[in-house]
């Protein structure tokens, strides 16, 4: 294929005008259409961002607009009708995470896309954060040795408040959200794809500050990897107290963590910065307009800090369906296979918090 503009469809009013257009559109898409459940909305949220087709159906998108690809960003219960959609109809799909309800929709999700052979990845843009990438460059680097002790910790105090304000799917258990699939997720994506796949999860997953939620807001999950690293993931947005971020792998000759955007590594010489390559920075965060956030967890993502990864992801996603080499320096797309092992995780761990036992994870 040559190297045409491709017309993309975002499908998701929400976190997909907020982070997927500005993304898309960075990478060199060409965003003809905004589809949404609400037509006011949809249309209202088109014209702010100068898209020009509003639809309420991938069909009507389809109708009104030349479309090469979709990118979706709506509720995870969703994500397993709209991506077999996409796929049958020859389009490319972007599928946000948590990727699906549960393993068998990921795994259908997965079947449709290879058997109409389009181009298929998930929204893991941390993927392609600088100090996340140079961590696992790093590690596959051997700089410790081999990884044996991983620590990922997360607390904000986001929705400790009394009425702060989530999405219906984060709060609700059977629409495959809650704080282990908006946040758990990526923190599983970095372990995949740094330290190896799950073997063995033992979890919780409590409600700190309780809304009548029935999902959690928090979570624990002790870990062991089939390559033989121990580690725990603990986060919660329900719990008082001062902003709480660790990663830290510890291997056999030394330890890598991060702090802010640095990477660092010690051993018995001491602690040093690791210096971050020119392919791995990320231009500034750019804020999104404040006028599209209508919750507290919109405001998650006010500061901009995901654009620039996502677009790395975005321009990933258009070398591939334009049938242009993967840079082999660059960090590995994750595709709907990634989000199938994920979800195998995903399902793990809740089976874990529910039966109070440790559970060997299925393989995808």
């Amino acid at each position: 294929m040559t190297d045409k503009t491709l017309g993309l469809a975002v499908i998701g009013t929400g976190f997909g005008c907020i982070t997927h257009v500005p993304a898309f559109r960075d990478s060199g898409f060409e965003v003809r259409a905004l589809v949404g459940r609400d037509r006011d909305r949809t249309v209202d949220r088109a014209e702010r961002m100068g898209i020009p087709h509003a639809a309420t159906s991938l069909d009507e998108a389809l109708s009104v607009a030349d479309i090469d690809a979709v990118t979706i960003a709506t509720p995870p219960h969703t994500h397993a009708a709209l991506a077999v959609e996409a796929a049958e109809r020859g389009l490319h799909v972007v599928c946000e995470k948590p990727f699906a309800a549960d393993l068998s929709e990921a795994r259908a999700m997965l079947a449709a896309a290879e058997k109409s052979d389009v181009v298929h990845m998930i929204g893991t843009e941390f993927r392609y954060a600088s100090p996340q990438a140079l961590l696992t460059r790093q590690i596959r680097s051997g700089a410790i040795g081999a990884p044996r002790l991983a620590t990922f910790l997360m607390h904000l105090p986001l929705f400790a408040a009394e009425g702060s304000e989530a999405p219906g799917w984060w709060t609700d258990a059977s629409s495959g959200g809650g704080w282990l699939g908006a946040q758990g997720t990526h923190m599983i994506d970095q372990i995949r794809s740094t330290l190896g796949e799950f073997e063995m999860v033992s979890a919780g997953l409590p409600v700190v500050a309780d809304r009548g939620q029935s999902a959690e807001d928090s979570f624990t999950v002790h870990f062991r990897t089939t390559t033989g690293v121990d580690g725990v993931l603990q986060s919660t947005v329900g719990a008082w107290g001062p902003l709480l971020m660790t990663t830290r792998i510890a291997g056999t000759l030394g330890t890598l963590s991060i702090n802010g955007d640095k990477v660092f590594h010690a051993d018995a010489t001491g602690e040093h910065e690791v210096p971050m390559p020119a392919d791995l920075s990320n231009p500034a965060p750019q804020p999104p307009p404040h006028d599209l956030f209508q919750t507290t967890y919109d405001w998650m993502h006010s500061t901009g800090l995901d654009r620039a990864p996502y677009a790395r992801l975005a321009d990933a996603f258009r070398r591939r369906i334009l049938g242009q080499a993967p840079d082999p320096n660059e960090p590995p797309a994750a595709t709907f296979r990634d989000g199938v092992a994920g979800q195998a995780v995903l399902d793990a761990i809740r089976r874990s918090a529910r039966e109070g036992r440790s559970v060997r994870v299925e393989a995808p």
